[in-house]
């Protein structure tokens, strides 16, 4: 079975190593999210809000944290030391970021745990999904999390084989290093091993294992037309 160890290194910068076990299958991380934000004891450590950030229920923001002039953000969140929020940028509850991340311009995030070092900087949504440590997603990148049946999502594993993930909401697993180039969608439990790369405009599903390329392999047709 599948750990989350060989997907990511937890990082020391966030105080939540406890909650994440990386003996843990990947995907069991996600009902965590809210586990660990709702046992976190959140206080008032936050620089000075700019008037036109929406900031509403417990969040928290560490001082060092660069804010826009503009945006949304609703708790439970934390934001963790030296991360970019970026004009736009949509935060709405159960999201974690640990040091150094770039929460991008017009992006949304919603229970989602980023590690260490994460670039999400441009139109993308995020939703229900781990970026592992300096995962980097590319202008206009989706992690789409829900069938469109809204049944339970299975997922690959490195052998071939599927199981189920017992959530009915679940988008990517990116490991450590992995990018996804722009305008890409990763279907519903897809897996990114780490160092992998699913290359622009590409529609991802399943496993990929690290240091891999996913890329579309194009076939150029001739077609005869009668006028």
């Amino acid at each position: 079975m599948l750990k989350a160890h060989d997907l990511f290194d937890f990082p020391e910068s966030l105080p939540f190593k406890r909650v994440f076990s990386t003996e843990l299958a990947p995907w069991q991380w996600i009902p965590l999210i809210a586990q660990a934000l709702n046992a976190f004891q959140f206080e008032s450590l936050r620089g000075e809000i700019p008037p036109g950030l929406h900031v509403e229920g417990q969040v928290f923001i560490h001082p060092s944290v660069k804010l826009p002039p503009f945006g949304s953000i609703t708790g439970p969140a934390y934001i963790g030391e030296g991360c970019v929020l970026r004009p736009g940028v949509y935060i709405r509850g159960f999201v974690i970021a640990g040091a150094n991340c770039v929460l991008g311009n017009s992006c949304e995030f919603k229970n989602c745990l980023l590690l260490d070092g994460v670039q999400v900087p441009h139109f993308s949504y995020v939703g229900d999904s781990v970026l592992g440590n300096k995962v980097h997603l590319a202008a206009g990148v989706t992690c789409s999390n829900l069938r469109l049946d809204q049944s339970e999502v299975p997922v690959q594993l490195p052998d071939g084989s599927r199981c189920g993930s017992g959530l009915r909401k679940l988008g990517a697993l990116v490991g450590d290093g992995a990018e996804v180039g722009c305008h890409s969608v990763l279907n519903p439990g897809s897996i990114l091993g780490r160092r992998s790369l699913v290359m622009p405009t590409m529609a991802f599903r399943g496993y990929l294992k690290a240091n891999s390329i996913a890329s579309i392999k194009e076939k150029i047709e001739t077609v005869s037309r009668n006028d």
